[in-house]
């Protein structure tokens, strides 16, 4: 007497499946999340866990400096979007905060390192097209951090 074949492994994979897509999708809509959002804290977190994760102080600042940039992005589209408001202060506070750790870690591994140069320029180049969107608190912030960056790049 055979056995009806099972549906079970069936089912299995599909929930599988179902499963790796959901977490596929949730992690691609927390990497595109910006303050404010409710996955914001969770994009954060990888982040800062990465960082600590890091295995020494070259690659800590280098990735400091990344998240430096993604605050820069941040800023941008907040202040394209109604909500806005407070949070850009609080964006470019954060992306002081990342970019000072990222530099005083990086010129502790390697000092001269050209990454700094480089993150500098292309710092300036996302932040300085926003500064006639700030507030006059923000554009202070903002400007105090340009004159810190600027300071980084040597005068050609």
């Amino acid at each position: 007497r055979r056995r009806p074949a099972r549906r079970r492994p069936l089912l299995s994979q599909l929930a599988t499946l179902g499963l790796a897509a959901a977490m596929m999708i949730s992690s691609f809509a927390t990497y595109q999340s910006v303050p404010g959002d409710s996955l914001y804290p969770l994009k954060r977190a990888a982040e800062s866990t990465l960082v600590r994760l890091s295995s020494d102080d070259a690659e800590r600042g280098e990735r400091e400096l990344a998240s430096a940039k993604t605050r820069a992005k941040e800023v941008a589209t907040l202040l394209g979007s109604a909500e806005g408001g407070t949070l850009v202060g609080r964006t470019l506070k954060d992306m002081e905060e990342s970019t000072r750790s990222g530099i005083s870690r990086l010129e502790r591994a390697e000092p001269r390192s050209p990454k700094i140069k480089t993150f500098a320029r292309d710092q300036k180049k996302v932040v300085g097209p926003i500064l006639k969107q700030l507030d006059d608190s923000q554009l202070a912030q903002a400007e105090g951090y340009l004159d810190y960056i600027e300071g980084l790049v040597a005068p050609d």
